[in-house]
């Protein structure tokens, strides 16, 4: 009888220690299920926080202050010379200016950048690049196109850098799908390189820079 008894009283603590064991399991389980849903909250608002950041840097370059430098001056020249063919509907003209616009980010003496501005001259050099060779082999329609992006880049590069030329940002409402672009001017007349001889007045100067 008593030994009947010490198998009863062993077996139920063997049950009740396989079951405390389950518990830990349990929270273990609990706890990754609660790490992932923080993890994927993280990453959900560091993704948001980056495109926020990106709309802020635009806006903020859009109405920043150049410092006088003409570090970037044949790279701008380049820019205008694009600017003013896309103006009188030049397709050759402008893919001519983009192999300048090239050739002039590829000569900039990369040397005198800090390394934090370095980071953002890379960005906007390698969007502006592409820009710039869709611009050589495409036709005009499509120049306007890249030359919309390549506009931002330039102004990007203008707020990053510095330039002692006098500019016009100017703005078209019809542009970018009816959404508005932007380009730079040395002239404060209005001369519209998104729809040329279309709509050559179109537009008006946002700011003057220097």
């Amino acid at each position: 009888m008593k030994k009947a008894i010490y198998v009863l009283v062993a077996t139920t603590l063997l049950f009740s220690a396989c079951k405390n064991n389950d518990k830990p399991s349990k929270n273990a389980m609990q706890s990754q299920e609660m790490n992932m849903k923080e993890a994927a909250e993280h990453n959900h608002n560091t993704h948001n926080n980056a495109i926020g950041n990106h709309s802020e840097k635009m806006e903020k370059n859009l109405h920043a202050t150049p410092q006088k430098s003409d570090a970037i001056t044949p790279i701008i020249d380049s820019y205008l010379e694009i600017k003013n063919a896309l103006v009188n509907d030049k397709k050759e003209g402008a893919a001519k200016g983009a192999i300048m616009l090239l050739d002039a980010f590829s000569n900039f003496d990369m040397a005198q950048l800090s390394k934090d501005t370095h980071k953002e001259f890379m960005e906007i050099y390698e969007d502006a690049k592409e820009q710039a060779e869709h611009i050589v082999k495409s036709p005009i329609d499509h120049q306007r196109e890249h030359f919309e992006n390549l506009s931002i880049d330039i102004n990007d590069l203008i707020a990053l850098l510095g330039t002692n030329k006098t500019l016009y940002l100017s703005k078209c409402p019809m542009a970018g799908n009816g959404k508005g672009a932007i380009w730079l001017s040395e002239f404060k007349e209005i001369k519209n390189p998104f729809f040329g001889s279309k709509m050559l007045t179109c537009g008006s100067v946002q700011k003057q820079l220097n």
